[in-house]
């Protein structure tokens, strides 16, 4: 029984669009990389258009490197280390991540909390993610000098000294190339402005990149 070329034709096509179907399932429906990111107002975007923050820019950045991969973003402005440290278990049981980005402990600079209290948090967060074998990118940052040359030399180390312990990858300083510049920071003069998020970006991306598969 002779089988119509019109037949094998369609039976080639189907075949080729359940395979295009199946990958797009494996790239899309199930991403490799789960990112959660957990921080402050520097990371939820405050007094920025919505979808220009930085955390929206990576997503952007991902899709255009076709990385398979998920963010989700829990930063609040206005957290401290203490309140994400709380929230930690809930948003990792909800997200499941397999990466997590830690940006928090500005606000409690500028709460004046011990730095102490600060690092412990900090650390505990960490712990609790590579438990859960969560890969982990901590963001640091710095406060002005006015705060004193002694909290201001502890503080910047506190990042070194926690990714050093727990084996955390690290981006030094995440306001790199922006801390310096009052034209890239809004009216406050203390939350970056939608011109700064490029370059929020490219001080995270590196790092972040080496955390993919």
């Amino acid at each position: 029984m002779k089988i119509s070329p019109l037949i094998i034709v369609q039976k080639a096509y189907f075949y080729v669009f359940v395979l295009v179907l199946s990958l797009s399932s494996q790239v899309y429906g199930n991403p490799s990389n789960r990112i959660l990111v957990l921080g402050d107002s520097i990371s939820a975007g405050y007094g920025l258009p919505q979808g220009t923050g930085w955390v929206s820019l990576l997503n952007d950045s991902l899709k255009v490197s076709q990385y398979s991969f998920e963010i989700n973003n829990a930063s609040i402005s206005g957290d401290t280390t203490a309140g994400g440290k709380q929230r930690l278990v809930k948003l990792i049981n909800q997200y499941r991540p397999n990466i997590l980005i830690l940006e928090l402990g500005a606000n409690d600079a500028l709460r004046g909390f011990p730095i102490e209290s600060s690092a412990q948090n900090l650390e505990e967060m960490i712990q609790l993610a590579q438990k859960q074998k969560i890969k982990v990118l901590l963001l640091g940052m710095k406060v002005p000098s006015n705060y004193g040359q002694e909290y201001t030399q502890k503080f910047s180390q506190m990042y070194f000294i926690i990714a050093k312990k727990t084996r955390s990858s690290l981006v030094p300083f995440l306001l790199e190339d922006v801390a310096s510049q009052r034209e890239l920071f809004q009216e406050d003069g203390i939350h970056p402005n939608q011109q700064a998020q490029k370059i929020l970006l490219k001080n995270v991306l590196p790092q972040l990149k080496l955390l993919l598969h």
